[in-house]
């Protein structure tokens, strides 16, 4: 299982000591929200670039906006491994071009109400396929069980037709449900208030592997 903190959790008073905290993580998730798709907002480009230049990480761009495509041509600066934006955003096949412009790792996001079946169409193109397992936007919500049936579903599709995309989730992450999800088939687990309350986070994050 690998493993993305999400950094919108981390202390930015102290965020090199923060992001030098998780230095075994395989990626670090960047949580991107406008105020418009979410109900809530945290930072851009500028401070994207800034933490791609402190940590070695591999960043895992989320975009929960409702624009993605005005954003990531300036995202792409920060050089992710993956991009990801919504199915539920404006404009999904010409983002998912654009994304694929700068040779970055296309991410398609599902919000919990919505089916896989709204993603088919673009799985082909998908390097990575987040499945959300609480409602974007908000930190410490407890995990929807539910979404795992979408994650299983995407475990089928993908052996049917030999895609080669990961499955991530997002949300709820913690040693009880991380079991859930291994056993579901992800392979990629978001984790935020789990890893960054602990004193250990090089601990926390082991423990989740």
């Amino acid at each position: 299982m690998k493993i993305a903190p999400s950094v919108l959790t981390a202390d930015f008073t102290n965020l090199v000591a923060e992001l030098n905290s998780v230095r075994s993580a395989d990626y670090l998730h960047i949580d991107i929200m406008d105020g418009h798709f979410v109900p809530n907002i945290s930072f851009g480009p500028a401070i994207t670039k800034q933490i791609s230049k402190i940590s070695p990480i591999p960043l895992d761009i989320h975009l929960m906006v409702t624009a993605p495509l005005k954003w990531i041509d300036q995202f792409a600066q920060s050089k992710p491994q993956f991009i990801t934006i919504h199915e539920e955003a404006n404009q999904v096949l010409e983002s998912i071009k654009k994304i694929e412009s700068h040779h970055i790792g296309v991410g398609i996001s599902i919000k919990p109400k919505t089916p896989v079946s709204d993603i088919e169409p673009f799985l082909d193109r998908a390097d990575l396929v987040l499945v959300m397992t609480v409602e974007p936007g908000f930190g410490g919500q407890s995990f929807i069980t539910e979404a795992l049936d979408k994650v299983r579903e995407l475990v089928k599709i993908r052996t049917e037709n030999r895609y080669t995309y990961e499955i991530e989730v997002d949300g709820g992450i913690n040693q009880d449900t991380i079991k859930l999800c291994r056993d579901a088939g992800v392979d990629i687990s978001v984790a935020g208030s789990y890893i960054f309350n602990q004193k250990d986070r090089e601990k926390g994050i082991l423990s989740l592997r």
